[in-house]
């Protein structure tokens, strides 16, 4: 079965051309398209997309309110939400992500990156970006969320060495593959790690993992 993916944005050219790209690929199909928030809330309820690539400055009901509504929402609990957003000054990605976000890319991705970005979404894996570098991801995830909640030391405490390492790896932007290669493990080793942590965390994903982990100061900004 192909991905079914939820094109959110209000800008039509964008959405068409997202469409065409999406399309023209056989593991992928666009399902339908939203010009706003509550309108891609509505759509994905109704045709229960794998991914949905969301805007986040939209008129009416933002990116941000519509992210936050389906990913609080348990019958959608399996739709994964990519934002889509110029990062660079995008001060919001913060709060996507400890909304419920699975990662984000800029807007002026190219196109291999974002069908890559779709399928890993799918997947099940985060999208930081994905080729972010440390201090991109750090800016966002460091930045103060209002309303977060830190993780109590208690739970802390339940990860092993070797989880917080692999955690604080991931934070630093390391894919799976890197921080195998570092720490001499197999991959599937390092996902098992990072599954660990995300249960004993109570986090989402990988991308609130990783918020998680500059939030409790497991992961600092250099």
């Amino acid at each position: 079965m192909p991905i079914r993916v939820l094109i959110v944005d209000d800008q039509a050219l964008l959405r068409a051309t997202f469409r065409v790209l999406i399309d023209s690929c056989d593991d992928l199909e666009v399902v339908a398209e939203a010009s706003d928030g509550k309108q891609a809330v509505e759509l994905a309820r109704v045709h229960r997309p794998d991914v949905v690539l969301m805007d986040i400055r939209m008129p009416g009901t933002d990116g941000l309110a519509a992210t936050e509504a389906i990913c609080n929402d348990r019958d959608l609990e399996d739709i994964r939400v990519l934002v889509l957003t110029t990062f660079q000054s995008d001060e919001y990605v913060a709060q996507a992500l400890h909304l419920g976000a699975s990662g984000f890319l800029g807007k002026n991705t190219t196109a291999d990156a974002l069908l890559d970005g779709i399928r890993t979404i799918a997947a099940g894996d985060a999208l930081l970006s994905p080729a972010a570098t440390r201090s991109l991801i750090t800016h966002f995830l460091s930045a103060s969320v209002a309303g977060s909640e830190s993780v109590p030391p208690e739970q802390l405490a339940a990860l092993t060495p070797r989880e917080r390492e692999v955690v604080s790896l991931a934070a630093d932007g390391k894919s799976n593959t890197e921080i195998a290669d570092k720490l001499f493990l197999s991959v599937l080793t390092v996902r098992t790690h990072l599954q660990h942590a995300r249960t004993k965390l109570g986090a989402r994903d990988r991308a609130q993992l990783v918020a998680l982990a500059y939030q409790s100061g497991l992961a600092r900004t250099r």
